[in-house]
């Protein structure tokens, strides 16, 4: 990237997150005050939205924007007011293929499919009009890349889009994290990855039937529940 750490304010976090963070998010935020694209893979409910927010907090101090993609409508509706309640009406603008909203806002949130139809027009390598005085775009579920058909998507907004802007790329199912690290090093710029294996929200699987929700696992944890059990047959003719 262009812009060097020494010209990145340093923001206080405890100031913006008044709890105590977790090691990989603190990373991950050393990363982007480095001014490196960053990859980011940890359990759902982790908290890697956070690291997003940061990135927002970041952009907002030097006077620069966000795009935050996300893969769906549903989801880029979701952040729109999510974004909205933290940072205000005005500071929030959502694209998608059929709503415009606040387009100019600092912080534009859209689908994925948006922000790369929006490089299609830029040369490689270059900021567009529509880019100007982004710094950082952030790429929501990015284990999509994975998926044969809509994969290519987030692979050409990595390729297309400039190198003076960071990438915060956020997933939490991405089995070659290193591999995808090592191509954005090559074909953005210098990217760090920043991983984590800790669930802190456990996993509980149910089942339902018509009577009800279940409990998958009977009380040991380690048998099915009894109601998942066919009953046995009489042999009785």
């Amino acid at each position: 990237m262009s812009d060097t750490a020494q010209n990145r304010p340093e923001l206080d976090l405890k100031t913006i997150f008044p709890f105590e963070l977790d090691n990989f998010q603190r990373e991950a935020i050393a990363a982007l005050d480095a001014g490196k694209s960053v990859v980011v893979c940890a359990p759902t409910g982790s908290g890697k939205t956070l690291i997003g927010e940061y990135a927002i907090h970041q952009a907002l101090s030097r006077g620069r924007r966000v795009f935050y993609t996300t893969p769906l409508k549903a989801l880029s509706n979701q952040k729109l007011r999510d974004f909205r309640s933290q940072f205000g009406d005005d500071n929030v603008g959502l694209l998608t293929g059929d709503i415009s909203v606040n387009r100019d806002a600092p912080i534009l949130v859209m689908t994925t499919e948006i922000f790369r139809n929006m490089l299609y027009g830029t040369p490689i390598g270059e900021v567009g009009t529509s880019l100007t005085g982004v710094e950082t775009v952030v790429l929501d579920e990015c284990h999509y890349m994975n998926d044969r058909q809509r994969g290519t998507v987030w692979e050409e907004s990595i390729i297309y889009c400039s190198s003076e802007i960071q990438l915060l790329a956020l997933s939490a199912t991405v089995a070659n994290s290193e591999q995808l690290t090592d191509w954005i090093n090559k074909v953005h710029g210098p990217t760090e990855l920043v991983y984590s294996d800790f669930r802190p929200v456990p996993l509980q699987f149910h089942f339902a039937n018509q009577k009800g929700i279940f409990p998958l696992l009977d009380e040991t944890g380690k048998r099915a529940n009894v109601r998942l059990v066919p009953p046995k047959r009489s042999s009785k003719k």
